[in-house]
């Protein structure tokens, strides 16, 4: 059949616009200035941020190798290293370099693992935990206290007197404190604007915990804490800064995401609220008043709960209920495996979503029991439209011993490496 060839659609060929003159509309006044609103600015490329991370990821390192890693110039990271040095962030180590050459020699530099370090405090539904970490993000120590009563002014009294005892004890400048809870966390403002299960509204715990500790303090939520852990130290760090999700399964269920390297918080520092997300194959009633809600599937207090019933454990202890899995109790272990069945389809919905580079999960069960984390990942293949080739992007947190340690000593660190020559002041912003 001959084809027909269609002639190129030119100028010409299209119907005659009228054009509107200014006297077809009314006159309005002209904008001006003072009629926009206020610009915000993007904040400048902090070169000691680029040139601490450099030394993170790299160190021991040169200096003029730093400048290439960095693409910071030689000049500058001189003068930077010279007052990152000054500040104890990082050290000269001289027994690191290679054999002398030609020219001056090339001491080699490294992130200072003695002189200062950050606390970071969790608090969760049953307990709070205070621990010091050092820069490289390692737990030198963590303390962990069940709570009394949950009256915020009680809870944040208490953790401030614990923050004060491990600072005294560390030996160290504290850097800061960070803060990670569960719920909707406002970063911006340090307010815990709505935590149900503590019966949490418009907690101001960043103002009350830098009033009483006389620290700098950040406050995050859970998965955006951990997922800045993990693009930091984390084990596949280099692929959590291209994109990365965090799925937090706990009490609480939240998740977080992030692409080049910036955590998204959304305009009300509420992104990752999943708690509510649709699971089939759950029959568990939320307390919204729903049935299949993914925090009401797969919480701690679900399955402890379950564990009571079925006679697994003989307290509300979620621990007690992992140390029988552990010992290889089959009940035990099959709750865990149900659960992370649960989260795999969670997962498989977020692989859809974000198609990140990497998906990190935190859940006990995966952390902890290679049967679970395989269960976990078989369910996000079958409920991902990319199968398997997607579900080799999920991983287990790169800190499973420590997750709660962890989370608020990353919130705190985060802020040291986005700008490690701010004033404490600056940790506002």
């Amino acid at each position: 059949m001959p084809v027909r060839l269609e002639r190129t659609t030119r100028r010409g060929d299209l119907p005659l616009e009228r054009t509107t003159r200014r006297g077809d509309l009314p006159l309005e006044r002209t904008t001006r200035r003072g009629d926009l609103p206020a610009v915000v600015a993007r904040r400048p490329r902090d070169s000691a941020a680029e040139v601490l991370r450099a030394i993170l990821d790299h160190g021991p390192i040169a200096r003029s190798t730093v400048a290439r890693a960095s693409r910071v110039s030689a000049a500058s990271v001189t003068g930077i290293v010279a007052s990152l040095l000054n500040r104890g962030l990082v050290r000269e180590v001289p027994e690191a370099a290679g054999p002398p050459g030609n020219g001056r020699p090339h001491v080699p530099v490294d992130i200072e693992p003695g002189r200062v370090a950050v606390i970071g405090t969790h608090i969760a539904v049953p307990r709070t935990t205070v621990s010091l970490m050092d820069l490289r993000g390692r737990v030198l120590d963590q303390r962990q206290d069940p709570h009394g009563r949950r009256d915020p002014a009680e809870v944040l009294a208490a953790l401030a007197a614990r923050v004060a005892a491990v600072g005294r004890d560390a030996g160290r400048t504290i850097l800061g404190l960070g803060l990670a809870t569960g719920g909707w966390v406002d970063a911006t403002t340090g307010t815990v604007v709505d935590h149900p299960l503590l019966g949490w509204r418009d907690v101001p715990a960043g103002a009350v915990l830098a009033e009483l500790t006389g620290l700098p303090v950040r406050v995050d939520s859970n998965s955006r804490a951990m997922l800045r852990a993990e693009m930091l130290f984390g084990d596949d760090a280099g692929r959590a800064r291209g994109s990365a999700v965090h799925l937090f399964v706990g009490n609480v269920v939240d998740v977080a995401f992030a692409a080049g390297g910036s955590v998204h918080q959304g305009p009300r520092s509420a992104a990752g609220a999943v708690a509510h997300l649709p699971v089939e194959g759950c029959a568990e009633v939320c307390a919204c008043g729903r049935t299949g809600c993914l925090q009401a599937a797969v919480s701690e207090q679900t399955i402890v709960r379950r564990a009571l019933a079925a006679g697994l454990i003989d307290r509300p202890d979620f621990r007690a209920l992992i140390d029988a899995a552990l010992a290889g109790r089959l009940a035990a272990v099959a709750l865990f495996e149900e659960r992370a069945r649960l989260v795999g389809r969670a997962a498989g919905l977020l692989l859809d979503l974000f198609d990140p580079e990497v998906l990190v999960v935190v859940e006990a069960g995966a952390n902890r029991m290679p049967g679970c984390l395989a269960a976990l990942r078989a369910e996000a293949a079958a409920w991902s439209s990319a199968g398997a080739d997607m579900a080799v992007a999920v991983r287990r947190t790169s800190f499973p011993d420590t997750v709660l340690a962890v989370a608020g000593g990353a919130v705190a660190l985060d802020r040291v490496y986005a700008a490690p020559l701010g004033q404490p002041g600056d940790w506002s912003r």
